[in-house]
């Protein structure tokens, strides 16, 4: 079912959506090489339970998985997304990582994530991130009142391959808000004017994966990889839908 939401929740979507936006530009700071995904991982619990928020991810459960453990997905280089933050796992220098987090707060969802560099990085992962970033900007760009799913998908998709790029296969965004994952899903490449239709009031995941060899994905309990071990980036925001341009509300 798709919800559109009522003013009193939107505001309580807004509030854990801040959480989110704030914790995802704190941890730019956090990012270093030598540093362990856990180490992050456990930064960004207690930044959630300091603003009385929990970890959304932490304990979801899919049918034959284990509960996610972490609060945090990090995903480096050529995992696309879930990956589970280990101690073993440290930053090195020209890696890229992907942090995927959602926030829940008064029984509200916030979620999004970034793609940041580990110092310096090639000109190659350099490139996927900036594509990256403008796909997820051109889908929001197109998520307007009246305007369908499939306008969403194709602004994403057809950008990210006339950059010569790969949308992840079968990785889509999703509504939120009540829930972590509501409808619709929201694919990275589609046909325009398909789809269900966009109204305000509605509040969106809109999260483009995109990888730089194949769109192939391989999968390793959670965690999702580029088939061919290429480089693979990450962005969502979490936004709404209004009777004009829509309101991204995963910003600190």
């Amino acid at each position: 079912m798709i919800y559109l939401k009522s003013p009193s929740e939107i505001q309580k979507i807004r509030i854990a959506c801040q959480i989110v936006g704030e914790l995802l530009d704190a941890l730019g700071a956090k990012i270093t090489a030598g540093i362990s995904t856990w180490e992050l991982d456990q930064y960004a619990e207690q930044f959630i339970q300091d603003r009385g928020g929990r970890p959304a991810f932490k304990g979801y459960t899919i049918p034959g998985l284990r509960p996610f453990p972490n609060a945090l997905c990090t995903s480096i280089n050529s995992v696309i997304v879930h990956g589970i933050p280990s101690q073993k796992v440290i930053l090195k220098a020209g890696d890229i990582i992907g942090i995927d987090v959602g926030v829940i707060k008064d029984g509200y969802y916030g979620d999004a994530a970034r793609t940041y560099a580990v110092g310096e990085i090639s000109e190659e992962a350099a490139k996927l991130l900036e594509v990256t970033r403008t796909s997820l900007a051109k889908g929001i760009q197109a998520a307007v009142d009246g305007a369908r799913v499939g306008d969403i998908a194709f602004a994403i998709g057809s950008y990210i391959s006339e950059m010569g790029y790969y949308p992840a296969d079968d990785l889509t965004g999703h509504g939120v808000g009540r829930e972590l994952h509501e409808d619709p899903q929201i694919p990275n490449s589609g046909r325009a004017g398909y789809g269900p239709r966009l109204q305000a009031g509605m509040t969106l995941a809109i999260e483009p994966m995109v990888n730089i060899g194949t769109n192939r994905v391989k999968e390793k309990g959670w965690e999702f990889f580029v088939a061919d071990g290429s480089l693979s980036a990450h962005f969502e925001h979490s936004i709404l839908v209004t009777k004009a341009e829509a309101e991204i509300l995963t910003t600190a």
